[in-house]
């Protein structure tokens, strides 16, 4: 067969998806078929997309106008991008500076509030959790902070990282912006200070909020986002939200080859499904899905601060709260009394506690609190439970989602070894405390675990802005293996690419000296 033959052909054979049928076969992953439901059949219409998921099968379907919001957010995201360039450092200085003083304005962030309470009030009719999305002085206070820390941040454009210097030449390594960040992330208000930071070192950035939160998006767009940028003078959609409560944009946007890194934080499984639909799209992603922070009590704990590292570890739901707590069999007489206490310090503060036991820990639980029941906040509304309930080794790594009442899982081991092994095995991989007294064994403890962030005391200092003075745009877990020539924490500065800049002065480099010379 000739090519125009050939050509003819692979035309013939391509088309445009205009209708699914109820049982459709649709391959994914080369060798395996998922099929079309009657749901998705009848919903599916000429202009809309089939997302089709290559590792689970999973068929997403996008609307075509839900494709089109995306398509023109990412758009004017990266022709902002073509244009950051021009701008220059002090323009974006004055971006965040403009940006944290349209926060700190009372009237600004009167709007605000007032569309986050808005938000918080219809998530709560749906049952859905809060803690995450009302908006409150101190989180007013974090994002300004963590905007001025952008603001005070060096410039990072066209940093020289090294020099190579040849005879007649020289190479430098310097860092440049990556292009647009795609952002997908939870009901958090707080998060468009983290997302923004890209802007420093020259990126420009797209983002989709949960629908809960969209409502306090919107407004924070409105009222003090894009007037910063008009301010500054950067170009507008620099920074642009997906406007759209849909779950189908995030896989539109995800789904669009125009993004430099695609971001995601929420929950695990939502997480790791935009994360495969970014990835099938040829484009390098950063997720931050399941959390939940472990705490070893070694044989030379001390009581004192085992318990305050315990009980300041629970202060609220976030993922670095203490998730679960492991204790030498040889202390645990003396130690599981002081956690017990710290956790029911921990819910006087809040609103009570939950425990969870692992299987083979029962015996070290006090009868009265095996016999308790508790009124638990969940966010379908308070609930009776039991106080304490069983756990199987096998759901070590669950993270509990609690909303005012915390909630945690005590598991005595043999040793810290064996502590090590369960984390390991069963967690995601995430954050690990050893409280030891003995040098070499935190040391031990270290090498041991394979965890992005150790410590020897309270579990919530991982955080960008808290422990490095960085607002991050997530924190990663292990769960799928280390990271490569980064940390943990993503923050805006850490999104960059390196471009190679020669400078040569001697007009005679040849590759081929013997007869390359000619001046």
């Amino acid at each position: 067969m000739d090519d125009g033959a050939a050509s003819g052909k692979a035309e013939a054979a391509t088309g445009r998806l205009t209708a699914l049928a109820p049982g459709m076969a649709i391959p994914y992953g080369g060798d395996r078929v998922a099929y079309v439901s009657e749901s998705l059949a009848q919903a599916f219409r000429p202009g809309d997309r089939l997302v089709v998921v290559q590792d689970s099968g999973d068929l997403l379907h996008v609307p075509a106008a839900v494709q089109a919001i995306a398509e023109a957010a990412v758009g004017r995201a990266a022709t902002a991008f073509q244009q950051m360039g021009a701008v220059g450092d002090d323009a974006i200085t004055a971006f965040f500076e403009a940006f944290a003083a349209n926060l700190a304005d009372d009237r600004i962030w009167a709007e605000i509030a007032a569309a986050n309470a808005a938000d918080v009030a219809r998530a709560q009719a749906r049952g859905r959790s809060t803690t995450r999305l009302a908006v409150s002085p101190s989180l007013r206070a974090d994002m300004i902070a963590g905007l001025q820390a952008w603001r005070d941040a060096p410039a990072a454009r066209g940093r020289v990282l090294e020099t190579v210097t040849h005879e007649g030449w020289s190479v430098d390594q310097v860092m440049a912006p990556l292009g647009v960040v795609g952002f997908v992330f939870e009901g958090r208000p707080n998060v468009f200070a983290d997302a923004t930071g890209v802007l420093r070192t020259g990126n420009t950035v797209v983002f989709r909020i949960g629908s809960d939160a969209l409502g306090t998006a919107r407004a924070i767009v409105a009222h003090a986002l894009d007037p910063a940028l008009a301010a500054a003078g950067l170009p507008k959609g620099a920074a642009a939200l997906v406007d759209n409560a849909e779950h189908a944009a995030g896989w539109a946007m995800f789904s669009d080859p125009r993004l430099a890194l695609a971001v995601a934080r929420g929950s695990g499984p939502a997480v790791a499904q935009l994360g495969a639909i970014a990835r099938q799209a040829g484009t390098p992603v950063s997720l931050h899905g399941t959390g939940g922070a472990w705490m070893v009590a070694g044989v030379d704990a001390d009581p004192a601060r085992f318990e305050a590292c315990a009980y300041h570890s629970l202060d609220r739901k976030v993922c670095n709260t203490l998730n679960v707590c492991a204790i030498v069999r040889e202390r645990a007489d003396e130690l599981v009394p002081v956690f017990l206490r710290a956790l029911e310090a921990a819910g006087q503060r809040r609103r009570g506690a939950k425990l969870h036991v692992a299987e083979g820990s029962e015996a070290y639980i006090p009868a009265a609190w095996r016999e308790a029941r508790v009124t638990v906040a969940r966010a379908q509304g308070d609930r009776e439970e039991p106080l304490v309930e069983p756990l199987a080794l096998a759901d070590l790594g669950r993270e509990w989602e609690w909303e005012e009442t915390p909630e945690v899982t005590l598991l005595v081991v043999d040793s810290v070894e064996d502590a090590v092994a369960l984390f390991n095995r069963h967690s995601p991989r995430f954050a690990a405390s050893l409280i030891s007294e003995d040098p070499e064994a935190q040391e031990l403890f270290y090498a041991a675990v394979d965890a992005p962030f150790t410590g020897d005391g309270f579990t919530r200092w991982v955080d960008g802005q808290y422990a490095l003075n960085r607002p991050e745009l997530g924190l990663s877990n292990w769960e799928h293996g280390r990271l490569f020539a980064r940390g943990g924490v993503l923050a805006g500065d850490g999104v960059f690419t390196i471009r190679a800049r020669v400078r040569q002065t001697d007009l005679n480099l040849d590759r081929n000296p013997d007869t390359g010379k000619r001046f």
